[in-house]
Formats: structure tokens, sequence, C-alpha cells
């Protein structure tokens, strides 16, 4: 399989602190990889190094788009690197939630729109006809997560779950070919948690995405992943099948201990 990210002795300080050093990943397209370790461990700042949120201090960060040639995004702006067919979700949700489900998703959509502020103001055919296009696809993306009966429902007022599923919806909207999510099980129950696998599966499957997560769940971790990478203290300590990693040395002292429930 071809590399579809390739990251490469990325490094990020804050201040005195090297949050990641020089840390290596490549991901294959089609896998589901995870990205795990100890809180603090540097997780989290390596998605918003990759996303262009943070401005790595050294290294290099390339996306290849299937069939296409591979495109260097380091130093772009996150809008910049969603363009490019990166999207992701956040640690805490992050919805506009005063507006409907459907206008969530719409808003992912916005990228893949052509009208400017001219179009939007003389409301031409073509922009009418854009418009209308971004609501069906959006409804049909609220269809493929399951979240179709609450179209015209305020986000705020949807269940915990379901707005987890509802930031995964807004950044399909967005077309991407690697979808990258950050603790998307955080706070669900063991039902809501058993859909996401089942989600996130489908999502590889069905939608030919190619997905890196973070979780600390470590039950869905290994039921899901294709190839793990641990992080500790801003450096990667291992990279394996979900097999090799349980049975690491470093990676049961650092992280998963010797309790036999990661067995």
């Amino acid at each position: 399989m071809e590399p579809i990210l390739n990251v490469q002795n990325l490094t990020m300080r804050f201040g005195g602190l090297k949050a990641l050093d020089n840390v290596n990943i490549t991901i294959e397209k089609g896998q589901i990889a995870a990205l795990i370790g100890p809180n603090g461990a540097g997780k989290t700042t390596f998605f918003n190094c990759i996303t262009g949120i943070y401005d790595p201090c050294r290294g290099h960060v390339e996306i290849k788009v299937p069939g296409e040639s591979a495109m260097r995004i380091k130093g772009l702006k996150p809008n910049q690197v969603t363009e490019r067919g990166m999207a992701r979700t956040f640690q805490n949700i992050r919805l506009f939630q005063g507006m409907t489900v459907l206008e969530n998703v719409m808003i992912g959509r916005h990228c893949r729109l052509h009208a400017g502020i001219l179009g939007a103001l003389l409301r031409p055919a073509g922009q009418v006809k854009e418009e209308k296009q971004a609501v069906f696809d959006s409804y049909e993306i609220l269809e493929k997560i399951g979240l179709e009966q609450y179209v015209n429902e305020m986000a705020v007022n949807l269940p915990y779950g379901a707005q987890r599923r509802l930031e995964i919806a807004r950044a399909l909207a967005t077309n991407p070919f690697i979808l990258l999510l950050d603790e998307p099980a955080a706070g669900m129950n063991p039902q809501e948690t058993r859909e996401l696998d089942e989600l996130i599966l489908w999502l590889r499957d069905s939608e030919d995405l190619t997905i890196l997560l973070i979780e600390h769940d470590m039950k869905l971790v290994m039921s899901l992943s294709d190839r793990i990478h641990v992080v500790d203290y801003g450096k990667k300590i291992a990279e394996g099948t979900p097999a090799q990693i349980k049975a690491n040395p470093d990676v049961i002292k650092a992280y998963l201990g010797d309790d036999s429930e990661h067995a």
C-alpha cells in the first residue's frame, strides 16, 4: 500500500518544553491507525501540528491524494489543509450549538463551494443551484451517519453520542480522504461506543477513508486498528500491530500497565 500521510522528524516546542521530539509516522491508504499514549504525551499536539493549528518548529508533513503527487502541507493554514483532503474532529465537542444539525453539516461543505461574496449577495442561478446541492449532500451525510431524524433539531439538544457523530458528519462534509478523530469515544456509554466502532469500520470500508484516531479506550483501539503508534513524553516509543503493541515491554511500562484487562 502507498503512504497517504507521511510525517518525518516532527518537532514542536512550547518555550522550554519539547512537546514533540522528532516524531515519524507513516499511514497507508485504507488503514485504521491509532495514536496512543499517556495524557500529555503529545497526541493532540501532533494532530494540531499536521492540521495547521500549530506551526511545528521542524519536520516534514506530506499527504498524497490517491492517484496524484504528494503535497507538502507543513505551514499551511487549517482551512488549506482541509481543502487538500484532511479533516478532523476535536477532543472537546466544537459544534455550532445554536444552529440546526443540518446547518452544522452544511458549514463543513463550505470549503467545496465556489460562490464568493458577490454571488451570495446577487444569488444568480448557479449560486442557488449550488446551495440546493449543498443541502442535498449534507442531508445524505446525515442519513449515512444515522442522524437524519435530528435534521432540524438544534445541535445543543442532541444526546451526547449524537453530538459526537455530528462532529464526524461535519468532517465528512469537507469530502476528505484522510479523517483524524481525536478521542471520538470520550464520554460515550458502552452502547454508543459499539455504534462508534461500527461507524468507523463503515467509514473505512464504504467511504474509502483512511483513518487516524487518538483514543484511550484500549478495547476500541485494539479491535479497530491495523497499526498502532505509541508516544510518550513527545517521543514515539513503538509502532506495530495490536498484538505487537500489547506485548511490547516499553508500551506496557509507559502506558498499558500489567493489568490483564488490556489483553
